[in-house]
C-alpha cells in the first residue's frame, strides 16, 4: 500500500475531498477521515480510545499510536503491513465515525460491522 492506493480508496468514499493537513495529504468530508502521518502510516478514526488501545495491544505490527494520539479515537495503520481490503474497510469505518448523523443515514453500509 502506498499514498496513491490510500488516495484512491479515500476519494471513493461519499463526499470525501483531499486537502493538506499539517503538510501531509488528508481526506475529509465534514471532518477528518484519514491523514498520512508519515510515508508509511495512515491515521484513521476508530470508535473510541479503548478500541485504539486494544488494536495497538493486539496487533502492534499493524497498529501504533503516539503521545499525540493519547486519549483520542485516532490510530496509525502501517501501510507496509496492511492489505488494500483492510485499509479500505478502515477508511470506511473512519468515515463513519467522523460522519454526522445525516451522512450515516445516507450510507449505513459504511458503518462498523454489527
Amino acid at each position: 500500500m502506498d499514498l496513491d492506493d490510500v488516495r484512491r480508496l479515500a476519494l471513493a468514499l461519499p463526499e470525501v475531498t483531499e486537502r493538506p493537513s499539517w503538510g501531509r495529504p488528508a481526506w475529509f468530508h465534514r471532518a477528518l477521515v484519514g491523514r498520512m502521518w508519515d510515508d508509511d502510516r495512515l491515521t484513521v478514526r476508530v470508535e473510541d480510545d479503548g478500541e485504539r488501545r486494544a488494536l495497538v495491544a493486539q496487533q502492534p505490527d499493524l497498529y501504533s499510536t503516539t503521545d499525540h494520539h493519547a486519549g483520542t479515537n485516532l490510530v496509525l495503520v502501517d501501510l507496509r503491513v496492511a492489505d488494500p481490503a483492510l485499509v479500505g474497510a478502515l477508511l470506511g469505518q473512519s468515515w463513519w465515525w467522523a460522519a454526522p448523523p445525516v451522512l450515516r443515514r445516507r450510507h449505513p453500509d459504511l458503518g462498523p460491522p454489527a
